[in-house]
């Protein structure tokens, strides 16, 4: 666990004009995961060629999957490792986070569909739960895109 997957030519593209093929780079990738304030101050990025790697510590579980899936929907990244990263539990000691469920958006999907994929068939109503889940990063639950990964609570 640790190495989550990404389309790298699909996300967000950071910075101003230049270079279509530029790669992020670690500050730039650090400022974008500051900006959806979720508590990750204390995180630190390392890119690593198209690689990004988070090191630190956050809050929750939460915040572990919202910080990766903020970093690896970034144009240029097409893995993040975050082995380093840990969850710090109500006892006060860092333990590694727990494995994820990710989805990538296909071509054709919704939220409807997604939430119908993953929690079966009649479930579409919680696709709710999970434009939730990957807010601050999604703004409407209309605005999803192929090769978008998505977190799935």
């Amino acid at each position: 666990m640790g190495m989550f997957d990404f389309v790298k030519n699909v996300g967000k593209k950071l910075g101003i004009g230049g270079d279509e093929e530029a790669a992020p780079t670690a500050d730039t990738l650090k400022k974008e995961l500051d900006s959806h304030k979720l508590g990750t101050d204390g995180v630190q990025v390392v890119i690593q060629g198209d690689t990004a790697v988070l090191k630190g510590v956050v809050k929750d579980q939460s915040i572990f999957e919202k910080a990766v899936i903020a970093v690896g929907n970034t144009l240029g990244v097409s893995k993040v490792q975050a082995d380093e990263l840990q969850v710090a539990p109500a006892s006060g000691t860092a333990a590694p986070a727990k494995e994820p469920t990710f989805y990538t958006v296909q071509k054709g999907d919704n939220l409807w569909k997604i939430a119908e994929k993953s929690y079966g068939k009649g479930q579409g109503a919680k696709n709710t739960a999970i434009f939730e889940a990957n807010r601050p990063m999604l703004t409407h639950p209309d605005k999803i895109y192929p090769g978008q990964v998505l977190r799935i609570p």
